[in-house]
């Protein structure tokens, strides 16, 4: 695999690592198919929570302006194109991954590095981390599932007002707006989100991965259509080992084991 990404197995759980810190991990298209290949792995029944973070002192500063630069091409580049065979692939691998994904951000997070973290599930960030939609900047729109994630989780008013301005905003006040789940220490935040990881692996996983599946489907219908999905959902649940284990164990005053099953 490419060193533009970092993998490494903590025995049920796994962590990936954005490689390219003198870019403050920037995209190019050796990382976006590194990173592909690394979810991919990340599919194996034995990974059962995985850790998303970053090198050096940044998390993700988006796209490499170098490789899309119009002086050194022979006409316009193709974004659309970029999106749709690059950074839309890694989003959907992201929100379709059946089990927890934790990123933790230790650094700036702008452009579409800042919407590949809300492509997550769980969303640790260092007391100094920074998000900016700096897409303005430029002349363009949040993308990489930016104007969907941005919309759900501001609402539209807050969106567009962030978005227009390309204000960059503190890991508080991503906290407040309810983009970040906790802070911490920057010396402390990988330990947190390890922490994290290996007890989420240690759960039951089956129902994480459902629980996921069910939110991520919120707003694609009615309420009453929606009820009748978590009740398929909630039937499979029930019907599966970890339930046994996890009500079997509460009534016996033990620790549950699961097995994700």
């Amino acid at each position: 695999m490419s060193n533009t990404i970092l993998t490494q197995n903590h025995s049920n759980w796994m962590e990936i690592t954005l490689n390219r810190p003198e870019r403050l991990n920037a995209f190019n298209d050796e990382m976006h198919v590194a990173i592909q290949k690394a979810l991919e792995q990340a599919t194996d029944p034995k990974i059962r929570a995985v850790v998303l973070t970053g090198a050096g002192r940044g998390f993700c500063a988006g796209q490499d302006l170098d490789g899309r630069d119009p002086r050194k091409m022979d006409g316009p580049p193709d974004l659309g194109e970029t999106l749709s065979t690059l950074y839309n692939p890694l989003v959907h691998k992201l929100r379709n991954l059946a089990k927890p994904i934790i990123c933790a951000v230790n650094g700036v997070a702008a452009g579409a590095g800042a919407n590949i973290v809300f492509g997550c599930d769980i969303v640790l960030a260092a007391d100094n981390a920074k998000f900016v939609q700096s897409f303005a900047n430029v002349g363009l729109i949040p993308d990489a599932g930016g104007t969907y994630h941005l919309t759900q989780i501001l609402g539209p008013l807050r969106a567009k007002a962030w978005a227009m301005t390309a204000t960059p905003i503190t890991a508080a006040t991503a906290k407040d707006w309810g983009l970040v789940w906790d802070c911490f220490a920057p010396e402390d935040l990988i330990e947190a989100a390890r922490a994290m990881a290996s007890k989420l692996a240690q759960g039951a996983t089956l129902g994480l991965a459902h629980t996921k599946a069910a939110i991520h489907q919120v707003g694609q219908q009615d309420l009453d259509a929606h009820m009748a999905l978590e009740a398929e959902i909630q039937r499979t649940c029930g019907q599966s080992a970890d339930y046994l284990e996890g009500v079997t164990a509460f009534l016996d005053k033990r620790p549950a084991h699961y097995t994700g099953a």
